[in-house]
């Protein structure tokens, strides 16, 4: 019975949150070594392997992302015809498999060498090369992370740095030196500086776990007003559900693990009265049916705001055609007729109290040049 040795390397599905076993290559019992096309490596269109014994000690063995194992497998006549056409060529789905060449220049270096150590250096070779790939695209890498930047006016740094953990692991970053360097991408403002002299005291190669601990010491707010902001934040203007999604930001940013009936009370006691009485509290199971009742009572908040307004333009509308005003009497007197306007604004008014104020001024001028000149003596 022909034996055929596959490889098995646990790599990102679709959804970069999951992990998926694929089959990468095939050496057959001259050493030759076949790749498998990326679109044909998943296990799940491999179904004669996935049901072999080895398999499921290999399914048992690979746990974590890149992890991999190379195993022999016993190979029945179905199962050949699989991956062997009857030329001997190797194949899967119709497809031919490309083989992997060695240059006759590492043959001869590796004269002398054991199979088996040629295998490990090489293994690392590939180890190292694609550790400076990931810090090369660290950058690439955060371009996926859903995350608002660090700054000053943060209120929950050890949670902002656990959510900053989270999409690390999410789209691969999970080594200290790559980390680090993704965190200076999220800070802003003066928490720059605060890197660069972790830069200088620490460098780069430290470990996270004293960068964790620095940042959590130097940003921790251990003061209560963004607890008191967050919990006395109430309805004023606009839209009811920009209340709510906003205060629920607020609630979840001092403390994220807070049960949902009490987050919903708290955005609920922020409510006007006429609106929050309308609400049914044993129908509010999740913070969604509190959006979406609050969505069909809009109208109420717009109602007021409209009945308000428009008493505001029906009172200036009265104004302006002088409905609510007696005719001027200032303007009677100055014989210009009946106008309706208030006399605190009549021009005429303040035309006639400028005249008496320059005939007082006049006056008393001449009673004290007057004064002046009789106490001159006129001998000289």
């Amino acid at each position: 019975m022909e034996k055929l040795k596959f490889e098995f390397v646990v790599k990102a599905g679709e959804d970069p949150k999951t992990n998926v076993c694929c089959m990468t290559s095939i050496t057959n019992a001259d050493k030759n070594i076949f790749l498998i096309p990326e679109k044909l490596q998943p296990v799940r269109l491999h179904e004669m392997i996935i049901k072999t014994p080895a398999y499921e000690k290999v399914k048992l063995t690979l746990q974590r992302r890149h992890d991999k194992r190379q195993v022999w497998i016993s190979m029945t006549p179905e199962q050949l015809e699989v991956y062997m056409d009857e030329d001997g060529n190797m194949q899967f789905q119709g497809y031919l498999l490309e083989e992997i060449t060695v240059r006759p220049q590492l043959q001869a270096s590796a004269a002398g060498i054991s199979e088996e150590a040629l295998a490990k250096i090489l293994e690392n070779f590939a180890d190292k090369k694609r550790d400076i790939f990931k810090h090369q695209n660290v950058k690439k890498q955060t371009e996926r992370m859903v995350l608002d930047k660090f700054t000053n006016k943060t209120t929950n740094a050890s949670q902002w740095l656990t959510t900053f953990e989270t999409e690390c692991r999410r789209v691969g970053i999970e080594e200290d030196i790559p980390k680090i360097e993704a965190l200076r991408l999220f800070l802003e403002d003066s928490c720059l500086d605060w890197y660069r002299s972790m830069i200088i005291k620490f460098t780069v190669d430290s470990e996270w776990s004293q960068w964790k601990k620095m940042f959590c010491e130097t940003y921790a707010d251990k003061g209560w007003s963004p607890v008191r902001y967050a919990m006395f934040f109430r309805y004023r203007q606009g839209s009811l559900l920009e209340y709510a999604i906003k205060k629920e930001r607020l609630l979840l940013e001092i403390n994220k693990r807070m049960d949902k009936s009490t987050l919903i009370d708290l955005i609920a006691i922020g409510l006007p009265i006429f609106v929050a009485d309308r609400l049914d509290r044993e129908d509010l199971k999740e913070t969604e049916d509190l959006f979406n009742s609050l969505r069909g009572l809009e109208h109420l908040v717009s109602k007021k705001i409209w009945e308000k307004n428009s008493v505001g333009l029906e009172n200036k509308t009265k104004e302006k055609n002088g409905k609510d005003y007696h005719p001027c009497r200032i303007c009677e007197k100055e014989n210009k007729g009946n106008r309706y306007h208030p006399e605190s604004l009549c021009w005429f008014k303040n035309k006639n109290n400028d005249g008496p104020k320059r005939e007082q001024i006049r006056s008393v001028n001449h009673s004290e040049l007057e004064v002046e000149l009789n106490e001159i003596d006129p001998k000289n």
